[in-house]
């Protein structure tokens, strides 16, 4: 059990009761500290002397004091909860009215209207009865400094004084960065301005309001399993590249497209707002795997374009994965994440191209088929695909514009992956080189010593 760090106020309550001032002036009501658990930050319980259960006197309030720290506390949400014991009110028409005002403490009176204010300051109401015996109320980023909360149990409906009756209540304040922790369809975190720290909820799938609990704009869930379907199945396009990979012998970037097409698929799986989720494993490797799959994506297959040597290509490739791990781990979401490995592969593409069409003397590619079926529809849907990617895509619009930049990506490299490298018909196998003809053949018995050499034979003598 976490035991108190300190009390209630900046320099620490001690045991002595506050008296607070009525209208009677000949009497004073005590004011009860409360102690104070910081467990984390905008995370602190407020615990009261011989609680949580408190009688409420019946001829006068109960007030209790809650002390907010600058800084430390005005960044979250206070959060105050009231249950009565139904055990304590003895049948009676009876409810306990609250009143939580910051700076001075504000009395109910009997026989007047409950209102929690006053002239010069105003707090908030609070009540439970037999009918409605739980209560919550939720301040976020409160004002710092000390909350008094009042509470008094009247009859009703006369708002009278129940001499025989001593209601008890169950109390819980405590601070909490985000309210309910923004429920099932938000994030909460933790940011800073201006060196001012505070916390706030990040709503998703269209809910709104401080805890995420707006429902007026939210997705149906017809919607969540649609985006979520179209984000997932899109990267089906990926299974024809795959396919003329194999077939023209590209096994490597096969490879790398099936680790694109699956890891691709799962991250959206899993990076859903809503309630359609599914994950196969953290959030975080699932991220860095699809960004990597689609970025090696684009780089293996320009490379291959470039049609270099077997050991520079792999080389290339291997070098190209460390240093977009790299990349990735540095900033994920920028954009010459994609731009700068896709702007230097082109350039060794068009080296490469150039010094092979000044070698031959010739165009390359030398065929006109190639450049009008191929290389400019790629070309056409690959720059469509980063266009869709950096200037269309938004939230809004992220579930249809990010699946059909997967298709368009995938397309394109079934157009852009190069055919099958032809074998050059001027090199032929060497020819085996030819002896003399014959060669000596040692006789088995000779050799283990089993006959006199004298008498060797024609036929220790073989034509090779």
């Amino acid at each position: 059990m976490n035991m108190p760090q300190s009390f209630g106020t900046a320099m620490g309550f001690s045991l002595i009761i506050y008296l607070a001032p009525t209208a009677d002036t000949n009497k004073c009501w005590p004011i009860r500290p409360t102690l104070r658990n910081e467990l984390d930050t905008f995370s602190v319980h407020f615990y009261i002397f011989f609680g949580p259960n408190i009688s409420i006197p019946p001829d006068r309030a109960a007030v209790f004091a809650i002390n907010l720290m600058p800084v430390l506390d005005s960044g979250g949400v206070l959060n105050m909860e009231l249950k009565l014991n139904m055990s304590t009110v003895k049948g009676a028409n009876l409810t306990v009215f609250g009143c939580l005002n910051h700076g001075m403490p504000l009395f109910l009176r009997e026989n007047a209207s409950l209102r929690c204010e006053s002239e010069s300051a105003a707090g908030f109401f609070l009540s439970v009865n037999v009918s409605a015996n739980i209560t919550k109320l939720r301040i976020p980023y409160p004002q710092t400094g000390t909350w008094y909360l009042s509470l008094r149990s009247l009859l009703s409906p006369r708002f009278l004084a129940c001499p025989n009756v001593t209601a008890e209540v169950y109390m819980r304040s405590y601070l909490t960065p985000c309210i309910n922790d923004c429920g099932t369809y938000g994030q909460c975190k933790l940011l800073r301005t201006n060196n001012y720290l505070y916390a706030a909820c990040e709503c998703k799938a269209g809910w709104n309001g401080w805890g995420c609990t707006d429902n007026s704009e939210a997705y149906s869930y017809s919607f969540q399993l649609l985006s979520t379907l179209l984000l997932c199945l899109s990267n089906l396009m990926f299974v024809p590249p795959v396919a003329i990979a194999i077939r023209s012998n590209y096994l490597l970037e096969a490879s790398v497209y099936i680790f694109t097409m699956f890891f691709s698929t799962f991250y959206h799986a899993c990076d859903q707002p809503g309630i359609v989720v599914f994950c196969i494993m953290e959030y975080d490797v699932l991220q860095f795997c699809d960004f990597l799959g689609s970025l090696m994506s684009v780089w293996v297959t320009v490379i291959a374009m470039a049609r270099l040597k077997s050991i520079i290509k792999q080389v290339l490739y291997l070098l190209g994965a460390m240093s977009l791990s790299m990349a990735l781990q540095l900033d994920r979401h920028g954009l010459w994440n994609l731009l700068g490995p896709s702007l230097f592969a082109l350039g060794i593409m068009a080296v490469a191209w150039t010094v092979r069409t000044i070698r031959r003397r010739r165009c390359y590619p030398p065929t006109w088929k190639r450049w009008v079926f191929f290389l400019f529809p790629g070309t056409m849907i690959a720059t469509s695909a980063v266009a869709l990617y950096a200037f269309v895509e938004t939230e809004e619009n992220y579930f249809y514009i990010h699946s059909i930049w997967h298709m368009l990506i995938a397309g394109s490299v079934g157009f852009l992956l190069p055919p099958r490298a032809k074998p050059d018909s001027k090199v032929t196998p060497l020819k085996r080189k030819r002896g003399c003809g014959y060669q000596l053949c040692v006789n088995e018995h000779e050799e283990l010593g089993l006959v006199d050499p004298a008498i060797i034979t024609i036929n220790s003598i073989c034509k090779s």
